[in-house]
């Protein structure tokens, strides 16, 4: 029995949800638009600004895609009615960020500066030259986005320099000692 698939999908005011006979759900509220396709032995339902989810086998695979495909849709409401947001933060002497046009420009210690291409449906905001914002609809997308950019530099554990997540927390190791 899946504990999250059993539970039903909330749809706020403001966000439509249309569910195709082959699976596709397609979302659409005041942030944007998102598709996805239901996998086979799963079937949804909209009722009364509700969708349940119940799977039509009781395969080992189909339970486990069962709780998958509910939070995949609610994370689908969730994006075209909220949105989501991931923050990145830049820390050593001369790094820094800044958005020009549809490029990132990474300014991390390297010979030359990096140029990240934003996607279409991300937003990208520096603050300070150090505070990266990624925001988008589609929580999948904003997380790898902000993956791809820390992966630039990620933060080393002697001094802490890097592109790090907001609050991520580094264990710092001691460096060598001169006796």
């Amino acid at each position: 029995m899946s504990r999250i698939g059993n539970k039903a999908v909330e749809i706020p005011d403001k966000v439509k949800v249309n569910i195709d006979d082959d699976g596709a759900v397609s979302v659409e509220g005041p942030k944007g638009k998102l598709h996805w396709k239901l996998p086979r032995d799963i079937r949804a339902s909209v009722q009364d600004n509700r969708v349940s989810l119940v799977r039509q086998a009781e395969t080992r695979s189909a339970k486990a895609l069962h709780g998958l495909s509910r939070s995949l849709v609610h994370n689908m409401v969730q994006g075209v009615s909220e949105g989501f947001t991931k923050q990145l933060e830049i820390e050593g002497v001369g790094f820094r960020a800044a958005v020009q046009g549809t490029n990132l420009n990474l300014s991390l210690g390297f010979s030359h500066p990096l140029a990240f291409p934003i996607p279409k449906d991300i937003k990208i905001t520096v603050t300070d030259n150090t505070k990266i914002t990624i925001q988008g609809v589609d929580k999948k997308l904003v997380g790898q986005v902000a993956a791809d950019i820390r992966r630039f530099y990620p933060p080393e554990p002697y001094k802490g320099k890097g592109v790090r997540y907001a609050g991520e927390q580094i264990r710092r190791k001691v460096g060598k000692t001169v006796q």
